[in-house]
């Protein structure tokens, strides 16, 4: 039991660097907007929980790939792992064209969406920029999920690391306009972030491509010989799109409260833009242990060893349940005087501070759930997800937000209260199609 815990914690520790770096980013981004204006910090929380919807759903969707090529992988399949990436990058392409598209017409209805006036302004550009920016996180999604599952899940932390960095250097110079660049605020953030994701996407293919450890891999993507057929398309659609609309579901329903949240008013939704960030540090720990948990269990099935598809499933789970009592701890010793980093306003300030408790009640069922919900994903039987997610996070989820905010009057606070109710539904859920698929182990 040990030695699966430590070896799941090596395999999640480049990619939890990763979502640490993504997290100081994110961190970052928010200080230096929180600091320019209220306006600018409540701007970008619609927009980032707006398009959150579409960037969880596209990444989703290139989760399919994690247990296809795990499988290969575990087989020593290097030919077909280079062309069910060639098929996953094609997929992956005409997703983010579709989601580019379906944002579009979001932006025509800004207006319409019951923002505060004051704010449409801002959300406007930052809202354009962030459009142009899904196609590239389309190619580096497929290829960073391509070397998850052949277990490399270092070369892509390098790459977030560097951009990362640059990103931060980017917000400080067109933010406030610092060493002779222009003051652009709210969209200058913006344009720091498209730059970079365009940079990772290319920084990713051109090791795919000029890395000699690559070269099997290469060969299977290149050689004219391997054509994606219907039949492989099918297959990594009928893998990815399950994902993409769990995903989609679940970020749709916290979208949505951000939404709600800015009914309440510009505090209101600046507050709430600060506990879900604040909120992520939990989240990004939890991610990095399930995304470890889809691969060893992607290789486990390849094998079709279901005994122990479920042995590090639960291995997995202690790890987390380690982890959520870690994240607790730092949320009640430290949340405080990190919402500080956000704002001097301090009504902003105090509305984040009164939504600690519900931050703290959600934590478990957010690691419950990413577990089961990955290990479910390692197994390729998907279909379960989906309508895990709708029921959980649409129908359960916000009908509880809409309940506990406004008929019961709590406010942001029965907003955030609510993410325990969904998180914790599907939490049981997943858990229950998970054993389920590998109830043929227990014989």
């Amino acid at each position: 039991m040990l030695q699966r815990c430590l070896k799941l914690l090596l395999l999640a520790l480049p990619v939890m660097v990763s979502q640490v770096g993504y997290i100081v980013v994110s961190f970052a981004d928010n200080i230096m907007v929180g600091h320019y204006s209220t306006q600018a910090l409540a701007s970008s929380s619609f927009v980032v929980n707006v398009f959150n919807i579409v960037i969880l759903c596209g990444m989703g969707f290139s989760y399919g790939l994690t247990p296809l090529i795990g499988a290969l992988f575990a087989k020593g399949d290097s030919g077909n792992i280079g062309l069910t990436l060639k098929a996953g990058l094609i997929a992956n392409l005409l997703v983010g064209v579709l989601l580019s598209l379906i944002m579009a017409v979001v932006y025509v209805c800004i207006p319409h969406m019951g923002q505060p006036e004051e704010l449409i302004p801002i959300i406007k550009p930052f809202f354009l920029i962030y459009l142009a920016g899904l196609i590239p996180m389309s190619v580096f999604n497929a290829f960073v999920q391509w070397s998850y599952a052949v277990r490399n899940t270092s070369m892509p932390m390098w790459i977030l690391l560097l951009c990362n960095a640059l990103n931060i250097i980017g917000n400080y110079l067109l933010i406030y306009g610092n060493y002779g660049f222009p003051e652009l605020g709210l969209t200058g953030a913006g344009i720091s972030t498209l730059f970079v994701r365009y940079l990772m996407a290319v920084l990713i293919v051109l090791i795919f491509f000029f890395k000699r450890s690559n070269r099997d891999y290469r060969a299977g993507f290149l050689s004219p010989d391997s054509k994606v057929t219907g039949a492989l398309m099918r297959k990594v659609i009928s893998t990815s799109w399950p994902v993409a609309l769990q995903m989609s579901c679940e970020t749709a329903a916290f979208s949505t409260c951000a939404v709600f949240a800015g009914w309440l008013g510009t505090i209101e939704l600046a507050a709430f833009q600060i506990i879900i960030v604040v909120g992520s540090l939990g989240f990004c720990i939890y991610y990095s242990i399930g995304t470890a948990i889809a691969v060893e269990v992607a290789n486990e099935a390849g094998r079709s060893d279901l005994y122990h598809c479920r042995k590090i499933a639960f291995s997995g789970y202690i790890v987390m349940l380690v982890m959520a009592c870690i994240s607790s701890t730092v949320f009640i010793c430290f949340a405080h005087t990190l919402m500080g980093f956000f704002t001097n306003d301090i009504s902003v300030l105090s509305a984040a501070q009164a939504l600690l408790v519900p931050l703290l009640l959600y934590q478990l069922g957010d690691a419950t759930q990413i577990t089961f919900a990955n290990a479910l994903r390692g197994t390729s039987h998907v279909m379960p997800m989906l309508w895990i997610a709708f029921f959980s996070y649409v129908v359960v989820g916000l009908t509880s937000t809409w309940t506990l905010a406004f008929p019961a009057g709590l406010g942001n606070y029965g907003i955030v209260l609510s993410f325990s109710v969904s998180l914790f539904m599907a939490a049981f859920l997943f858990l229950r199609s998970f054993l389920r698929v590998t109830r043929q182990a227990a014989a």
